[in-house]
């Protein structure tokens, strides 16, 4: 009989507390997602799955000698989200931004959601149970850029207790970019803004392509060295695809090496998921913020591309100022879908592309003043 009570004390089902419980069943909801409804599949899924594993009881994975727990230190150190930023580089064509470098202040513009929701989860303060430092808030602010891997390097330096809230904030609002912006571009811009058609973009040379990273890598270095580690892997990547000299580098970047770490990267975000770290009120706010956030940046790039429009006689159709989130490529294909629907001549996705590259390095930059200005 003690062995039948001790075998039943083993149990996942005796030690399982309601928390637990509760986030095995997010863990499972971020699975569907990623799986029925396609929302971001290639994070989601290892997020979901590693928000499973880390609560189950007594089996200790994201304990320490668990393999959990060793993965997260590719999270911890910084080598996970800046490994993925390579193969983000290596995948990137700059050509559209360099042929339209006006695209640049778009991608800046949409990075008013970082700043905003920063102040925001300051002002929080005065809620009980949502009390948020400014290091903290500085990585709250950061789910504005929609770029996961910028999201969870800043998290990782600055807040790691936040880490799973944020990423997950992060990648849930970067999937739901087809449903999260429309509406919004279409309440801040007129059927007869949507339909202008723009020029087609001029061809950009090699040489361009491969003295633009070599540049931002030199800027970074004089200006802003916090940024280093991101703008410098981005710039390793796109120079690696760019020159073409280093095919088999560029095409490991581009496949294997990062959907080997896309896998640590999301089981180790996942690992974050504990109901002990998740079930807080913070959560709750931190959600809260990232919304707004994300909303704030896509008003925030409409709105300059309209401003422009003001100063230039080359129109610049204000629907890919949204694209200036850096949720590549999903929200270039938004503003073309909407451009579309408006003009069924009216082909923005190139012209998209511009801004929403200029997103990835506006959010990279971003990230370096925060750890700059808060470390």
């Amino acid at each position: 009989m003690e062995n039948v009570i001790s075998l039943w004390q083993s149990t996942g089902l005796y030690n399982m507390s309601s928390g637990q419980a509760f986030m095995i069943l997010v863990g499972f909801v971020l699975l569907y997602l990623a799986i029925k409804k396609g929302f971001e599949p290639l994070l989601l899924l290892p997020i979901g799955f590693g928000a499973v594993l880390s609560n189950i009881p007594v089996a200790g994975i994201s304990e320490e000698g668990g393999l959990l727990y060793y993965l997260y230190f590719g999270i911890k150190t910084g080598i996970f989200p800046l490994l993925i930023f390579m193969g983000v580089g290596a995948m990137t064509d700059f050509g559209p931004m360099i042929a339209n470098p006006k695209t640049l202040l778009l991608g800046a513009a949409a990075q008013l959601g970082i700043f905003a929701s920063l102040l925001g989860a300051l002002a929080l303060n005065i809620v009980p149970g949502l009390e948020f430092s400014l290091r903290d808030a500085a990585a709250i602010g950061i789910i504005g850029g929609a770029d996961g891997p910028t999201a969870i390097y800043v998290a990782s330096r600055l807040a790691p207790d936040l880490l799973g809230a944020i990423a997950v904030a992060a990648y849930s609002y970067m999937a739901l970019v087809p449903l999260i912006q429309p509406p919004i571009m279409r309440a801040l811009t007129t059927e007869e803004e949507r339909k202008i058609e723009m020029q087609q973009l001029r061809a950009v040379s090699k040489t361009e392509k491969i003295v633009f990273p070599l540049m931002l890598l030199t800027l970074c270095i004089l200006v802003l060295p916090s940024a280093a580690p991101l703008v410098g892997m981005f710039a390793l990547g796109n120079l690696m695809n760019a020159c073409g000299v280093v095919e088999r580098l560029s095409q490991t970047a581009q496949n294997e090496l990062i959907n080997i770490v896309t896998i640590f990267l999301g089981l180790s975000v996942g690992s974050k998921l504990s109901a002990e770290a998740f079930l807080q009120y913070k959560t709750l706010g931190i959600l809260a913020l990232g919304a707004a956030a994300f909303a704030i940046g896509t008003a925030g790039g409409v709105m300059m591309a309209k401003i422009m429009n003001r100063f230039s006689s080359t129109q610049i159709n204000p629907l890919i100022g949204a694209a200036g989130v850096s949720a590549v490529p999903m929200a270039a294909r938004v503003a073309n879908k909407l451009g579309l629907e408006s003009n069924p001549h009216n082909f923005l996705l190139m012209h998209a592309m511009g801004p929403n590259v200029a997103g990835v390095i506006g959010s990279a930059v971003a990230a370096g003043v925060l750890l700059s200005l808060v470390k």
